[in-house]
């Protein structure tokens, strides 16, 4: 089964996230110290991370940056969100897929599924 790591800063969001995805027969991680967002997503080793684009102290296209140039992590899709659209941006900067909020859980399972398929392995 697929694993999805949340990075986002809204807890009910996370929550509402991680239902969604588990009763859509996902895995769910999610960040719980936002120091050491690197080295959770490598310990987690998820097969796709859904980052929100905007995040308290931290810019989120610098750490799609970072999170790119991780050699242990260039496996890993990225799909960023936000209300805004700022695809573009997030596109040029390395993510693979970009949702503009609202979305429904259908558009967010369809993303995730075209980027990670229906067992983990990779589109």
């Amino acid at each position: 089964m697929p694993k999805v790591f949340i990075i986002d800063d809204d807890q009910t969001m996370v929550y509402l996230l991680r239902t969604l995805l588990e009763m859509d027969g996902f895995e769910v991680a999610e960040v719980r110290d936002w120091d050491a967002i690197l080295e959770t997503v490598e310990v987690e080793n998820p097969d796709l991370v859904l980052m929100d684009y905007f995040l308290p102290d931290l810019d989120g296209l610098e750490l799609l940056t970072q999170l790119r140039a991780d050699p242990n992590l260039a496996q890993v899709r990225i799909v960023m969100s936000s209300g805004m659209d700022v695809s573009d941006q997030c596109i040029a900067a390395g993510a693979d897929a970009f949702l503009l909020k609202p979305y429904t859980p259908e558009q967010l399972v369809e993303v995730i599924k075209e980027n990670v398929g229906e067992d983990g392995a990779g589109s």
